[in-house]
């Protein structure tokens, strides 16, 4: 309440504060001289208060009597100064909350003409400036819910966009090829099979993309169920380098890995959890086959599981790496068509993570290509076992 009078106060001119003073002074006289009349005024018609006053006097000494009665007339002058000083304060007050309603009022219908970027300025410590501070929240809030609806509204555009971009170019080949094939346009058994090929590898590639698309969506949904069990971290990552063993053999490299020989337990959803280093072992050596090694370490740092993929191919331009985790992002766009992807692994990679708990995060630069996944480490002696 301090501040908001300090507020009112530096509020009023000066001219003005100065009438005010000028005229407290002037009715504090003008009340002592209406009670100096009252009190002679009983001491003329009361006999009662007459004689009073005489005992009075006669009992301490008329000068001690006119002593007091001027002390309490100064006393008394001070006082109706200090009230005619509040009442006119509190008038200004009223006055400034009056107006500063109707500014709250303007200020409001302002704002709602889509002037969401405006804020009322507050008042501290009075109601109507915690009404305005609500205002302002409420405005913030309804402006971040329209900005997450555009965000959502782009979002449905743009999946459309690259959904149908995706869809567009194989079918387009089916369509081409099956046509040929149905109106026998083709030499010999060697062409028509040929054709037949074509159309089925771009069949699967839709496959492929739908799936993805699919996972991609399911995954999204924060309310995705996990059924969630105690795993090992370290025995899933060295299955993983069996399983991929052939693979990486293929586009000449070869795995390293740096694991904690402890054990890295996690509570997690297995079958999810190990689509996301699947998909993360598939980019390494997809985009990471000019460089020789593919390592993979993990360990355990201040109860959080630090899994580390990292591979030494060509590195992803500081522009494109806070958007590699989006849906259909390619760092290589013509590359990544070529090879079939469909550009939704690390958002699906992602989206997996989250739903766990945990952060996934990409560095690169002229040396390595590292992403690096965090999960709450789960240790059995300490918690209940987890319901499946």
């Amino acid at each position: 309440m301090k501040n908001s009078a300090f507020l009112i106060i530096r509020a009023i001119p000066l001219w003005k504060m100065s009438i005010y003073v000028l005229l407290s002074i002037c009715l504090s006289v003008v009340t002592m001289y209406m009670l100096n009349l009252v009190y002679w005024g009983l001491d003329v018609t009361s006999i009662t208060f007459h004689t009073m006053r005489q005992e009075f006097a006669q009992a301490y000494g008329p000068r001690h009597v006119d002593r007091l009665f001027n002390m309490l007339y100064d006393v008394f002058l001070v006082v109706f100064f200090g009230v005619f000083i509040v009442l006119f304060y509190f008038y200004e007050k009223k006055q400034a909350l009056k107006s500063y309603f109707h500014h709250i009022l303007n200020e409001t219908r302002f704002i709602g003409n889509m002037n969401f970027e405006h804020e009322i300025k507050v008042m501290p410590n009075c109601e109507l400036g915690d009404l305005a501070k609500e205002i302002n929240y409420i405005v913030k809030q309804l402006k971040a819910s329209l900005e997450e609806e555009r965000r959502i509204e782009q979002t449905k555009k743009d999946l459309i966009t690259n959904v149908s971009h995706d869809l567009r170019t194989p079918l387009t080949s089916i369509v081409g090829y099956l046509g040929l094939i149905q109106q026998d346009h083709y030499r010999d058994e060697v062409e028509l099979r040929y054709n037949i090929e074509i159309v089925y590898d771009k069949v699967l590639r839709l496959n492929h993309l739908m799936n993805d698309l699919f996972e991609y969506t399911r995954f999204q949904n924060k309310g995705t169920p996990l059924h969630q069990t105690p795993i090992n971290m370290t025995e899933m990552l060295d299955q993983l380098v069996v399983q991929f063993r052939v693979d990486i053999q293929q586009v000449n490299m070869e795995f390293r890995q740096v694991i904690s020989s402890k054990k890295l337990m996690v509570l997690a959803d297995g079958d999810k959890l190990v689509r996301v280093f699947e998909n993360l072992i598939v980019n390494a050596m997809k985009y990471g086959s000019a460089g020789r090694f593919l390592d993979i370490a993990a360990r355990e740092e201040q109860g959080i599981v630090v899994i580390d993929i990292t591979n030494y191919g060509r590195s992803i331009p500081a522009t494109d790496l806070p958007y590699i985790f989006e849906r259909f992002y390619r760092v290589d766009k013509a590359r990544s068509t070529h090879s079939g992807g469909s550009g939704l692994g690390l958002a699906i990679a992602k989206s997996i993570v989250e739903l766990h708990q945990g952060t996934i995060e990409v560095c690169s630069d002229l040396e390595k290509t590292k992403f690096t996944v965090k999960l709450k480490s789960f240790h059995i002696e300490d918690d209940s076992p987890a319901s499946s």
